[in-house]
């Protein structure tokens, strides 16, 4: 499978003249068409490294790749920045006009991008979302995880390869972070790259893969089931685990050993089944 991003050896620090880095020696790389989740406390440098794929911040040493173009090469940014988009916590922010379809559309139309074109892209954009009934609605009336579709809809008008969210779920309330969390999935059924910086468990188990970040490194790296069965190790960085997790350990500390791969509600439920039938 071919690499989305890559990055060799990145350090990168707010002030040079602190001895602190924020992000100090990461190597990782995204294959296209695959979900990443990074986890991490918070000043752990996830959403510092989150920056680095779409050139808002460069590094101080190592390389940042995005399909193969160092982000360092000034003339690419307009390329770099075509192929990943990035949708932040707070969707305001994001959040330029006065009706949804005008807000989808303001990327595009900043890029010269053909009328009729636009409005292609900004109805598959809408509809890829699931904000397209609302293309009509005034953003500042919407819901958070409504407003959030808006902003991922303006970013996927852009027709990336690769999606970074930082923190994109944040902010919202459980509804919110579930009508955002199937927008990812269907990006990912359409073969958009995800990059997810979260601090919710749940969402974590539905990626591919997931790393960890503590004090700027990776720390640990695997598939969900991988890294949640590790709740220990997990606790030690000042992490939990999904809920269908604590269960299945609370289950162990009272005499039921269940396997260390149930990490969702439909992998507890399942178990729970065949061991009551």
């Amino acid at each position: 499978m071919e690499e989305m991003l890559r990055a060799q050896d990145v350090r990168f620090r707010y002030d040079p003249d602190q001895p602190v880095w924020a992000v100090n020696g990461v190597s990782m790389d995204v294959k296209k068409g695959e979900f990443v989740a990074v986890l991490g406390a918070n000043g752990c440098g996830k959403s510092t490294l989150a920056k680095h794929f779409n050139a808002i911040l460069l590094p101080e040493k190592g390389t940042v790749l995005v399909e193969d173009i160092d982000t360092r090469t000034e003339e690419k940014l307009y390329d770099i920045r075509q192929k990943v988009g990035m949708v932040f916590q707070n969707p305001d922010n994001q959040i330029v006009a006065t009706v949804v379809e005008e807000d989808v559309a303001f990327a595009p139309e900043n890029l010269g991008v053909p009328p009729a074109e636009i409005r292609t892209r900004v109805d598959e954009a809408m509809k890829m979302a699931g904000i397209y009934e609302k293309r009509h609605a005034a953003p500042h009336k919407l819901s958070g995880g409504q407003k959030q579709r808006v902003a991922i809809a303006g970013v996927l008008a852009m027709r990336p390869d690769c999606i970074v969210l930082d923190e994109a779920t944040a902010m919202l309330d459980p509804k919110g972070r579930r009508q955002v969390m199937e927008t990812i999935d269907k990006l990912r059924a359409a073969g958009v790259t995800i990059v997810s910086i979260t601090h919710y468990m749940e969402e974590a188990a539905r990626a591919d893969r997931v790393l960890v970040m503590n004090a700027g490194r990776i720390v640990m790296e695997g598939t969900p089931e991988q890294i949640f069965a590790q709740t220990e190790r997990l606790h030690s960085y000042h992490l939990d685990v999904p809920q269908a997790a604590e269960l299945r350990d609370a289950l162990e500390e009272i005499g039921l050993p269940a396997p260390r791969q149930i990490i969702t509600p439909d992998a507890a439920a399942d178990w729970l089944y065949e061991l009551l039938k």
